[in-house]
């Protein structure tokens, strides 16, 4: 009985999904997520510490 609940359950998704994408305007979530990383990037390399360790001579 489980089998049968939820592949109905998935299959009833599935055309579900299938509608909406056809009949409305469902913005494309893979372009949202690879620009979210990039300004993600942006802000993470504006903000960042500057690395003293390379820069500084050893004590003496």
């Amino acid at each position: 009985m489980g089998l049968i609940r939820s592949t109905f359950s998935f299959t009833l998704g599935t055309l579900v999904g299938v509608y909406v994408a056809q009949n409305y305007n469902v913005p494309n979530v893979q372009k949202m997520v690879s620009m979210g990383m990039v300004m993600v990037r942006q802000l993470e390399e504006a903000y960042r510490k500057p690395d003293n360790s390379r820069n500084s001579k050893p004590p003496e």
